[in-house]
């Protein structure tokens, strides 16, 4: 059992993962779960499925055909939330034939080390016949130059780069080198993927060899609180089977139980009843918004909690705030949506457990702001009538009137520029003629939308004429 969490003697097994692929180096038994337990090979990957296919181009770089010859991108920019295998992937790349892996981080690198990088890739490509993989973590951080001295290694093949980066390339990379890259979109892993490589952990032999059981309620809150990150699933359990050892009276007498006390004392987190996939996910998500949407700021808050240490997607919670700025708030506060839509864009940026600062304010702002349903029930009535039948045609003075053979048909006649009227409104017919008079937006007394009240019912009176 001492080996279980590396006060054992290496192990001099084949099987054991590469720490580093290339320099001939094993992982020992010492080495934290998620590093012994890294994939070999593709086949051992978890979720991704949608990159690993036949013939695909992660399958032939990791077979060591040089991306699939001259034709083929040398070099991969991997973009996806983190623990989704990015490093996987290029540890599995580097153990083909022929290649030497080498990492650098965006945060401590620069671009003399990068260039004292490329140019040993080419000392060894030219005189050894040997490939270098490089991992470059968090390439959103290197700025323009940094990126600028990757491109002759990329660009004459001295190298096979693999890019990490949790920000959109669009954004961050540079357009030469996205250019020379194939972008490669990692999703976050299932809970289905996680419970697999979970399982996997317990029983490889790289891993905790059988020597641990997991109880179901114990896999289910580390399923839960990992969010798609394999990195953190496996650090917690690893955590957990600690507590365990630590707690069993006869640690050499056989399988240790895993259970669900271990798990929140390792990680320090009560487990909290809450199905990602079940009502529980609806239930709490449906109290969520109907507290915001109720005033009552505290209620709100207790939900985003409960869905943060649930292990909730953060980008779901965001999502669900932004609906509810435009239609709880709506013009009564219409700064609403802008704080919204910067929590949703900040917690993108900068991921947890900080994003539930930002989070909590927009909850904040939300649901201490006055309330309006007046866009959201407008737009419903318009669809209504759209679906009925109703609104038919355009008025010809509205229609398009810049292709030839447009005048004749009287498109454009008699329209009246709306920046030529007093005060910018003109009297003029903007519907067709069957909602004519057609009231959609009827704004409240509410917050600020009692000031658009007063003006809207002022605008109706000109344009309509009355």
């Amino acid at each position: 059992m001492e080996d279980l969490f590396g006060q054992g003697p290496d192990n001099d097994d084949d099987d054991a993962p590469a720490a580093a692929p290339g320099t001939g180096a094993k992982a020992s038994p010492r080495s934290p779960l998620a590093v012994r337990m890294r994939p070999k090979n593709l086949d051992e990957v978890v979720g991704q499925q949608h990159l690993l296919g036949s013939g695909s181009p992660l399958r032939q770089l990791a077979a060591g055909a040089n991306a699939a010859g001259p034709a083929g991108p040398s070099s991969l920019i991997l973009w996806g939330p983190p623990g989704t295998g990015k490093t996987t992937l290029a540890h599995v790349i580097a153990r083909g034939p022929g290649r030497k892996f080498v990492e650098l981080s965006a945060i401590t690198a620069g671009v003399k080390d990068v260039r004292r990088v490329m140019d040993e890739a080419l000392t060894a490509r030219d005189l050894y016949k040997t490939t270098t993989v490089l991992f470059l973590d968090e390439i959103h951080r290197f700025n323009k130059a940094q990126q600028d001295a990757l491109l002759p290694g990329v660009e004459n093949r001295w190298v096979v780069l693999v890019a990490a980066t949790t920000e959109n390339p669009s954004f961050s990379v540079v357009s030469p080198l996205l250019s020379r890259s194939l972008l490669l979109t990692l999703k976050p892993l299932t809970d289905a993927d996680v419970e697999g490589l979970l399982g996997r952990a317990v029983a490889d032999h790289r891993g905790l060899d059988g020597k641990v059981e997991l109880s179901p309620d114990a896999l289910a809150h580390l399923v839960r609180l990992s969010g798609g990150d394999a990195r953190r699933a496996l650090t917690a359990l690893e955590a957990a089977a600690g507590v365990a050892f630590g707690d069993s009276d006869d640690a050499g007498a056989g399988i240790i139980a895993v259970e669900l006390k271990h798990t929140e004392r390792a990680l320090d987190v009560a487990a909290v009843r809450y199905d990602r996939a079940g009502d529980q996910h609806y239930d709490v998500a449906s109290a969520f918004i109907k507290s915001i949407r109720g005033s009552d700021v505290d209620a709100a808050l207790h939900y985003l909690a409960r869905m943060l240490e649930a292990g909730e997607d953060p980008r779901f919670v965001a999502r669900r705030i932004v609906i509810s700025a435009a239609e709880d708030v709506g013009m009564a506060d219409p700064t609403a949506l802008q704080t919204a839509v910067a929590a949703a864009q900040a917690v993108q940026l900068i991921g947890m457990p900080e994003g539930r600062i930002i989070l909590a304010e927009a909850v904040v702002h939300l649901a201490t702001a006055p309330k309006s349903n007046a866009a959201y029930m407008g737009i419903n009535k318009a669809i209504a009538d759209v679906r009925a039948g109703l609104g038919i045609g355009i008025p010809a003075h509205l229609r398009d009137a810049h292709y030839p053979g447009s005048k004749q048909l009287g498109h454009g006649q008699g329209y009246k520029y709306a920046h030529d009227a007093p005060h910018g409104v003109a009297t003029q017919q903007y519907p067709p003629d069957d909602i004519v008079g057609k009231d959609y937006y009827q704004p409240t007394a509410n917050g600020a939308e009692r000031d658009i009240a007063v003006r809207l019912e002022r605008l109706r009176k000109i344009v309509r004429g009355r």
